[in-house]
């Protein structure tokens, strides 16, 4: 069975919805910083068309069933400060995927933070998910302390697991069970870019 669709996640400060062409600008400007796609693996997007591909690939995936974006809205400004990604959905594990991006100029405000627990928490409680994993680099420090906050759990580093922009990398592997969401630590406020691999 295909991925239901969720309408809408909230958190205190954002509005977690499906994203829609006119969200596109707001990402340009997220994507485009080579700083916020360090460590993600693609190039930063240089124009409207690299959006608009972006966009048809995300409109694909939610077609078929096996994930969903979702824009990070700030609700005190309607603001597009983000996106996070839940995919790679297996209906048989009750498994998926997540992925993020938040803006450089909205780091260090645990807003990111905010969002993972929300959609995380909607994937469990509204979707049935059993399983949450994440991928990232561990040169991403501040990410793979993000997902320790939130309440993932460090399960090992894959060798030279992915290959994107001439280099070959290490990924640390984090899970995140239904059963474990009562042993999350506190949250704790700051610090933290969103972004995964």
């Amino acid at each position: 069975m295909p991925l239901p669709t969720v309408p809408r996640i909230e958190s205190p400060r954002l509005l977690l919805r499906p994203v829609v062409t006119a969200d596109l600008p707001d990402l340009l400007a997220v994507n485009g910083d080579p700083e916020v796609t360090r460590f993600l693996p693609y190039e930063p997007w240089q124009s409207n068309e690299d959006a608009a591909a972006w966009f048809a690939r995300m409109a694909a995936m939610t077609a078929a069933g096996t994930g969903q974006v979702f824009s990070l809205v700030r609700r005190s400004d309607a603001k597009v400060v983000g996106d996070l990604l839940l995919f790679k959905h297996d209906e048989a594990s009750a498994r998926l995927e997540l992925g993020y991006v938040l803006g450089r100029a909205f780091w260090g405000q645990g807003l990111m933070r905010e969002a993972i627990t929300a959609a995380c928490t909607s994937a469990f409680d509204e979707l049935g998910v059993r399983r949450i994993e994440a991928e990232v680099n561990p040169e991403n420090v501040a990410s793979c302390a993000l997902l320790l906050r939130v309440g993932f759990t460090f399960e090992g580093r894959l060798r030279k697991r992915w290959s994107a922009k001439g280099v070959a990398y290490d990924t640390n592997m984090y899970g995140w069970l239904a059963g474990d969401r009562h042993g999350a630590l506190p949250e704790r406020a700051g610090g933290e870019p969103g972004r995964a691999r």
